[in-house]
């Protein structure tokens, strides 16, 4: 638990810092708390006070966020207006099932997944940047995975795995900020190094490219992975073979960001603004799995899930150009705070 407050606080003190940088140009001053440095007062020169703390801006109306916080929520609401959800169901760890009288827990969870078919995926359901977020193929590894998620939180959702290349739209008031397809963590081989020394490598990368990931090279879901395509960290790929570490595409869990902002399909463009207005929303991160290509129409997807606070700090050390569409970004929501 430490060490995901701690990956939070670096992660806000990302966004603190654009947004000192970045507040004199719009005429406010930007006020830390001085002792955990994760809250912050937006000073404008009228008088006004914005508020942030993490990663979470005071622009999104509060109902609105906490039902984006929530996929179950979310997803039902989204559903509901017709928007092509990925299937599936939520269940509790056993103490919240006992204070809320309910009988789905992770053996209903499992007679649920049965109907669905494996593989399938389990994740929690208020969690953010990937994390316990697994693909499951037995009876063994789902409830390893329900255990994992309820250490961290008191409902999991369990879903229809889709495939396709996953991508996030940013949208900010009706307007798109950034596009990009997120790769899973992998390795290319040089046909001499093991996955295990390709992934250090990549670990080295991250660091000296000051970007915010830790590869941690026990992670059970890794090995899960290589199992799965039969290899172990010591195989070594061949020359130029690209191998999956991870089923998820987050970037905090190491994943590669492709940016597609110029190339977005107008249709795409189209109904990541309107779902950001439908779900009351002014600045979302909304995530999607695309059989296909988002440069091309919009035919077979799906919406992973709604963000109500996309952190864009792995998003801005991919390169110069991310780096400067998320500063223009912060810019615009500074702008949007002040009115």
């Amino acid at each position: 638990m430490y060490a995901r407050l701690m990956k939070g606080k670096r992660e806000h003190l990302v966004l603190a810092g654009l947004l000192k940088k970045l507040a004199p140009k719009v005429g406010a001053h930007v006020l830390l708390e001085p002792e955990w440095r994760i809250a912050g007062q937006i000073q404008y020169k009228d008088g006004s006070n914005r508020y942030f703390r993490y990663n979470t801006l005071d622009l999104n109306p509060v109902g609105a966020s906490d039902i984006a916080k929530d996929k179950d929520y979310a997803n039902f609401f989204m559903a509901r207006m017709g928007y092509p959800t990925v299937r599936g169901k939520s269940f509790f760890s056993g103490e919240w099932c006992e204070a809320i009288g309910s009988r789905r827990d992770a053996k209903a969870g499992y007679a649920y997944a049965q109907k669905l078919g494996f593989p399938l995926i389990v994740k929690p359901n208020s969690g953010t940047q990937g994390t316990d977020v697994s693909l499951v193929h037995t009876k063994q590894e789902f409830f390893r995975a329900m255990k994992q998620v309820f250490k961290h939180d008191r409902v999991a959702l369990v879903q229809k795995r889709v495939a396709g290349k996953d991508y996030r739209i940013v949208v900010l008031d009706k307007e798109i900020i950034s596009a990009y397809e997120r790769i899973p963590l992998n390795v290319i081989g040089d046909g001499r190094s093991t996955i295990k020394q390709l992934l250090a490598k990549k670990a080295r990368g991250f660091v000296a490219s000051s970007r915010d990931t830790r590869i941690n090279l026990k992670n059970p879901r890794i090995t899960a992975k290589l199992k799965h395509q039969g290899l172990s960290l010591t195989h070594v790929p061949r020359a130029d073979e690209r191998v999956y570490l991870l089923d998820n595409a987050n970037l905090s869990t190491g994943g590669d960001a492709v940016d597609v902002t110029e190339e977005i399909h107008p249709k795409f463009k189209k109904l990541a603004i309107k779902l950001t207005k439908d779900m009351g929303l002014r600045l979302c991160g909304v995530d999607l799995m695309v059989d296909g290509d988002i440069r091309e129409k919009p035919e077979k997807y799906s919406i992973l899930e709604i963000n109500a606070a996309p952190g864009l700090d792995h998003y801005v050390k991919t390169g110069k150009a991310q780096q400067k569409i998320v500063e223009d970004l912060y810019l615009k929501v500074l702008k949007s705070l002040a009115r």
